[in-house]
């Protein structure tokens, strides 16, 4: 049993995962990013958050996350702190545990003298957000923990499905790549599931598969779904297609990337796949960053109208923007 007591407030907001958003709730969040969205395309000021303060807290390397957070909040008129890598760059360093952390600067004992009203938290662990949302005097919003879930990536994700498929429900979805170790697939899965007769397609080669648990998920609320192993295969089926790098960083057994790396070209964004999906009108995304060595989406087809990563990556400005608003102003 955890020396910690559970503190969740009935009266704060946290996103630890994807099931804490629902339709409802995304379609609020879709309406006030599009707002930010139109808003920073006509350079207005934007104020709402002034006076706030975000701590982005990240314990793994983060390029996009963290800098769309951080640009958010400043975008939204507060201020940010932060650290690079926790795990080398602060406390923990020196033994700290994570509940100690949250609680200082989330200034459980002294609220009026808190750190910061807002912690942004990235995690090798597993877990490790709801951990902090037990024991926090603020709101918590996952960045990715281990293995576990992305829920804000998840969020700017399905906005861009949105945007590009004008719609949520009756899509093909093909999700490509590492799919046992990538957290992003599994919220992205389960926030697209709420949505009605989607169909999802897993191609993955040998130890990449998605996990069972999300096959059981699926299998418990009714949605199609198949695996395969060669994307030319279904291609001309999927109207979205989610390509993944393989998380190198998080997988202990070398053979699953040497497995990968062998029959690789049954899983790039090749032109040959892009002109099989040109019937269809496939759209391709990845959540980046692209492994430049493994190519996973060839260069020569990143820049085709259809291969939109660059474009999703910058969704993640407004629809972060929409997200601290709603869960500061509680």
């Amino acid at each position: 049993m955890s020396i910690f007591p559970i503190k969740f407030k009935a009266d704060m907001r946290h996103i630890l995962k994807a099931d804490d958003f629902n339709p409802k709730l995304i379609e609020e969040l879709f309406k006030k990013a599009l707002f930010f969205e139109k808003s920073l395309e006509k350079k207005k000021d934007l104020k709402s958050l002034v006076g706030a303060i975000m701590c982005s807290l990240f314990y793994e390397e983060s390029t996009r996350t963290r800098f769309s957070f951080e640009a958010a909040m400043h975008r939204l008129g507060g201020q940010v702190i932060s650290t690079e890598n926790a795990s080398m760059f602060s406390s923990a360093a020196k033994g700290e545990n994570l509940e100690h952390t949250i609680q200082v600067i989330s200034g459980v004992a002294s609220p009026a003298m808190r750190y910061a009203d807002i912690i942004v938290l990235r995690h090798p662990e597993i877990g490790a957000a709801q951990r902090a949302a037990r024991v926090s005097g603020v709101p918590i919003i996952n960045a990715g923990d281990g293995a576990g879930e992305h829920p804000s990536q998840a969020l700017l994700d399905i906005y861009t499905i949105q945007k590009f498929c004008k719609r949520l429900e009756n899509l093909s979805i093909g999700f490509v790549g590492d799919l046992a170790f990538g957290r992003i697939v599994r919220s992205l899965v389960k926030l697209l599931s709420q949505y009605k007769n989607n169909r999802f397609y897993f191609i993955a080669p040998e130890g990449l598969k998605i996990g069972q648990d999300i096959k059981e998920y699926l299998v418990k609320k009714g949605i199609s779904f198949q695996e395969n192993g060669n994307l030319e295969d279904v291609i001309g089926d999927i109207d979205f297609c989610y390509v993944t790098r393989v998380q190198k960083n998080h997988i202990q057994d070398q053979k699953f990337i040497e497995e990968y790396q062998n029959s690789k070209d049954k899983f790039v964004i090749s032109k040959e796949i892009y002109e099989l999906s040109e019937a269809r009108g496939t759209f391709f995304g990845h959540p980046m960053p692209i492994d430049s060595r493994e190519q996973e989406i060839s260069p020569e087809v990143e820049n085709l109208p259809r291969v939109i990563f660059l474009k999703q990556a910058g969704f993640g400005v407004p629809v972060r923007m929409a997200l601290l608003e709603w869960i500061y102003k509680k």
